[in-house]
């Protein structure tokens, strides 16, 4: 078998220009999905049936569906109903791109917004104590303790959902957008290289995983650095 790699090194700039439309996807789905987890989270770890049963049903139905649907749904589904079609917002649900965006927030939102409410019932009681103490009130106690120390230790959780989100901007190709995978597509459909364009596509997966991967690493040792066992 001979790799014919002279055509992936020609190809290379749509290769970067995928790189780049993965990137795009993947900090404006974990900025917007993280924007919605927070308060999701929050609503979940609520001892009122009425705040916590949406935010457990919201989660419960989008991590029970998978991707491809959620993103099927919300780029050709929407589409079929003439009240979406003549609304002010279809100039953005009729993009590719915010389609994409739309559908990964929501669903890196769900799988968020249970590692935040996770982090937060594995709250040490003594937090919580010494808050109480200080005389704060409960929405204080939240902003200044239990959140920013929930939000730390879900620094190792939240970087597989990173990870994840990572891989799954793969799908975008299927609705005509032109990512790394997409980028790999176009090459084989116009050379016949699949081994070639799908492992040059890999490449570039496995370098931004290594990335991503490393700095959370640096992440964790900032601001975990004190669960750390001590040495004796």
């Amino acid at each position: 078998m001979i790799f014919d790699y002279t055509v992936i090194w020609d190809s290379m700039p749509l290769y970067l220009s995928g790189l780049l439309e993965t990137l795009k996807l993947l900090g404006i789905s974990l900025f917007f999905g993280l924007l919605v987890a927070v308060p999701l989270g929050l609503m979940r770890v609520s001892k009122q049936p009425w705040v916590n049963f949406p935010a457990w049903l919201y989660t419960y139905v989008i991590r029970g569906t998978p991707m491809l649907v959620q993103l099927f749904l919300v780029y050709y589904g929407l589409a079929q109903f003439e009240a979406v079609r003549e609304s002010f917002m279809w100039p953005l649900l009729s993009s590719a791109t915010f389609c994409a965006c739309l559908a990964f927030a929501i669903n890196t939102s769900a799988y968020t917004a249970e590692i935040i409410a996770g982090s937060l019932k594995a709250t040490p009681h003594g937090e919580i104590e010494a808050a109480k103490a200080m005389g704060m009130s409960r929405s204080k106690m939240y902003r200044r303790i239990l959140l920013p120390s929930a939000m730390r230790r879900a620094l190792p959780q939240y970087s597989n959902e990173v990870i994840m989100m990572l891989q799954t901007t793969s799908l975008a190709s299927i609705v005509t957008l032109i990512d790394i995978t997409g980028a790999a597509r176009t090459v084989n459909a116009q050379y016949y290289l699949p081994f070639e364009a799908y492992i040059t596509a890999g490449i570039f997966y496995l370098c931004l995983t290594f990335i991503l991967v490393r700095l959370f690493k640096l992440a964790e040792r900032r601001w975990l650095g004190y669960m750390a066992p001590r040495k004796a």
